[in-house]
């Protein structure tokens, strides 16, 4: 499965291009997660060179903020063939709020 569209690519701002913005204000385009486990990326900002993204991550013992090597989530092998997959229900206008409260509980 292809993690980035056209679609998703174009609503990705640049890396920092949420600087000092408040939660409330930022969207999340993009959802990726784990098939096989608990792990989740919300992604926020994207550099299509670099393939780095930022956002924020969760699973089982990790809620936080970070930068994401997109093409180590590309390269991760799960049992039965699986890789990484893209949320292809994600409402990209989800605000980063709305996921953090929902982690939150």
């Amino acid at each position: 499965m292809k993690l980035f569209t056209k679609a998703i690519l174009n609503k990705l701002p640049k890396l920092y291009a949420n600087d000092g913005k408040k939660p409330e204000e930022i969207k999340v385009p993009l959802k990726l997660f784990n098939p096989c486990g608990s792990q989740s990326w919300f992604i926020t900002e994207y550099d299509p060179e670099t393939k780095i993204a930022y956002g924020y991550v969760t699973g089982m013992q990790v809620n936080e903020f970070g930068y994401i090597s997109i093409e180590e989530l590309e390269a991760i092998k799960l049992p039965f063939g699986l890789g990484i997959e893209r949320d292809i229900h994600w409402d990209s206008n989800t605000i980063l709020k709305d996921v953090i409260d929902k982690k939150r509980t």
